[in-house]
């Protein structure tokens, strides 16, 4: 029981660490809230004009679903960069010094940069219902629980790539060549439909896709245009959610481990 109690504290100490960073980076804070927002209210009305007018669909609820999921999934993955940081100023060998197990120190930052993805999508759901998206509160707690996943995916996948590069600056650069196809190849403003055997192939491989596709089918499940905007199904994205989350984060765990040791 001590042992849990102990490893449970350091892991919450790690995770209110990261949440209190962010609440005194306020740039970092009015950036991540300002780039979700202007897609929803931006691109989501340019959409309404043209693919909302030929489909039929709300263009602006498609925006809202896919930017919130993109959102929770990008912010949680990209908090994981600061790790590289800890990494170069020697701070993650001090934590690995602690008499805790490793997985639990970066289960613990996958918790505290999921806390912050979740802050921003607060904002981004009251800035959704204030320019009219809207939807009931039963719907709101299933997309909390789909929100949750999309968090774990996202650090988890952030885990893995900066496990795998030598320092902070080959990290960001990995995670933009991973994290900007994504948006388009994911369908994070519109679903995806018929896409050339290529691209379908590439699509299919893209982790953020499951994330939107799960918070699409959740938003609109019971709406006319359901099946325009769902492709893979709740259930698919769930299972490949779950289980890509739960290798991602075995080899993000193991790969991290074997580099600190060898440093």
């Amino acid at each position: 029981m001590n042992r849990l109690g102990h490893e449970s504290a350091a892991l919450l100490g790690i995770a209110q660490r990261d949440l209190v960073k962010l609440l005194r980076d306020r740039p970092r804070l009015a950036v991540n809230l300002a780039f979700p927002i202007l897609l929803i209210v931006g691109l989501g009305n340019v959409l309404q004009s043209s693919v909302g007018v030929v489909t039929g669909l709300d263009a602006v609820a498609l925006a809202f679903t896919g930017v919130l999921a993109a959102t929770l999934f990008q912010s949680t993955a990209a908090g994981m960069i600061s790790i590289a940081q800890d990494r170069e100023n020697d701070f993650t060998a001090e934590l690995f010094v602690a008499p805790v197990s490793r997985f639990t120190l970066l289960f613990g930052k996958i918790i505290g940069e999921s806390a912050v993805a979740v802050f921003q999508g607060l904002c981004v759901l009251l800035v959704a219902a204030l320019i009219g998206v809207r939807t009931s509160p039963d719907r709101i707690g299933v997309m909390a629980l789909t929100g949750l996943l999309c968090c774990l995916l996202g650090g988890a996948f952030g885990l893995v790539v900066l496990a795998v590069t030598p320092n902070q600056r080959s990290a960001m650069d990995i995670f933009q060549f991973f994290i900007i196809p994504q948006y388009v190849l994911a369908g994070v403003l519109a679903p995806l439909h018929d896409l050339p055997g290529y691209l379908d192939v590439i699509a299919w491989a893209m982790p953020l896709r499951y994330a939107v596709g799960l918070m699409r089918s959740v938003y609109f499940a019971g709406s006319p245009g359901y099946d325009q905007v769902v492709v893979a199904g709740p259930a698919v994205d769930s299972v490949v959610l779950i289980v890509l989350t739960a290798v991602l984060l075995g080899v993000g765990v193991v790969v991290f481990d074997h580099r600190e040791r060898h440093r």
